[in-house]
């Protein structure tokens, strides 16, 4: 797919100095910078996980420490 987008001059410039440096076009520059982001914006599978078992508005708490919380009611 072709799209246009506007991108300061400033950009562009760094563009063509990394173009030149690694031997590929702008437009793979481009696309690479927009899978990065993608891969970054989704989250690892391990941050989305993180805490599923947690109510909404309540903060997050690792697995481990959510565990020996509950076991220690236990040793009551």
């Amino acid at each position: 797919m072709r799209t246009i987008v506007d991108i300061p001059d400033s950009y562009v410039k760094r563009l063509d100095e990394l173009k030149q440096q690694r031997g590929v076009s702008r437009s793979e520059l481009v696309r690479e910078a927009v899978e990065r982001y993608l891969e970054s914006a989704a989250g690892s599978p391990e941050d989305i996980a993180f805490g599923a078992w947690a109510a909404e508005g309540v903060e997050r708490e690792d697995g481990v420490a959510y565990q020996e919380r509950l076991r220690s009611e236990w040793d009551s």
